[in-house]
């Protein structure tokens, strides 16, 4: 298994997680029709699932772009150099 199989892997769970928390929450709140103490744990659960995500799909998004070697010049350019380092990009 190499980088870009952890990357892929590693970004969907982060957005099973996203849709996770967010269902949890909601059908908690649609179900007690009110905000009581249940509700507001459901909130805390869906914070730390949305935080994991994010975590975990930005880690990915990193594992793939080092995977495909996309640590190019386009990164760290400044105005004109930047086209010619997007063309030589497109050429490859």
């Amino acid at each position: 298994m190499n980088l870009l199989f952890w990357g892929l892997t590693i970004s969907m769970i982060g957005k099973v997680l996203l849709a996770a928390g967010v269902i949890i929450a909601h059908t908690e709140l649609a179900h007690e029709k009110r905000i009581d103490q249940e509700v507001i744990k459901s909130f805390r659960v869906e914070f730390i699932l949305t935080i994991t995500g994010l975590l975990l799909i930005i880690g990915g998004y990193f594992m793939e772009i080092y995977f495909y070697g996309f640590t190019t010049t386009l990164l760290t350019c400044f105005g004109p150099d930047c086209g010619s380092a997007a063309a030589a990009a497109a050429v490859q």
